[in-house]
């Protein structure tokens, strides 16, 4: 699904032939966002090279203090270059850029002004939304769940780029990192965009996993008990490299 072209704040930009004809807005970028969209550019063109999107659904955005730099609805994110930056205030008036912010904004901006998020990431990646099409959360399937803040609930489906989309994946997200959309895809957050890119890959490769050991005709998957993932919980809490 293509994103809806919408006009925050009065922002405008029409094509006339092959060009953009564009009124400038907003103030100057400053270096620290400047490096952050380049960041974000990326991150966006790995979700389309790892499968997880198609075409321009999907988005991305980071936070860099009180300014949201996100994807611009309809654009190509080859196409995006560094005079692209696109960015808005946590109440989604447009301080950056002259393409209009992804429609779903509401989406993006309701996890900053709800966590403590520095980077989102929304795709429709195919093995989440199917599941998201067949079960209220997803099976305990891995222990990675816990990695997400426990099992990954869905949030009923509501029209892309509302405010009521934007509340129930609020609420399905409550005390997690991660949730699916119903018939839509997959939200994630973290502290970096790399963090929140992660959780996507995560989310997906345990959607696919649910999918393929729920297929087998006549048996049916092993799935953690609550206590079991609480314990992989706290042990992941200390995973990694310290210092």
């Amino acid at each position: 699904m293509a994103e809806e072209q919408r006009d925050p704040g009065g922002v405008r930009g029409v094509r006339e032939g092959a060009q953009d004809v564009r009124e400038p807005r907003g103030r100057s970028v400053r270096p620290e966002e400047a490096h952050a969209w380049e960041a974000l550019v990326a991150t966006a063109r790995r979700t389309v090279s790892d499968g997880l999107v198609v075409g321009t659904s999907g988005n991305v955005s980071v936070r860099v203090e009180d300014t949201v730099l996100v994807t611009p609805s309809g654009v190509p994110y080859d196409r995006l270059a560094p005079d692209d930056v696109t960015g808005v205030d946590l109440d989604g008036r447009q301080v950056l850029g002259t393409l209009v912010p992804t429609s779903e904004l509401p989406m993006h901006l309701a996890v900053y002004r709800a966590t403590d998020a520095g980077a989102v990431v929304h795709t429709h990646a195919v093995h989440a939304t199917a599941v998201s099409t067949l079960v209220p959360e997803l099976p305990a399937i891995h222990y990675m769940a816990a990695a997400l803040g426990g099992a990954v609930r869905v949030a009923p489906y509501a029209t892309y780029g509302t405010d009521e989309l934007a509340e129930n994946m609020l609420h399905a997200l409550a005390d997690r990192s991660a949730c699916l959309l119903q018939n839509h895809g997959t939200l994630t957050y973290g502290t970096t965009l790399d963090q929140a890119y992660d959780r996507t890959a995560q989310l997906e490769w345990m959607c696919r996993l649910w999918l393929t050991a729920s297929s087998v005709p006549g048996l049916s998957p092993a799935l953690l008990s609550e206590a079991q993932m609480a314990e992989a919980g706290e042990r992941l809490r200390g995973y990694g490299q310290r210092g």
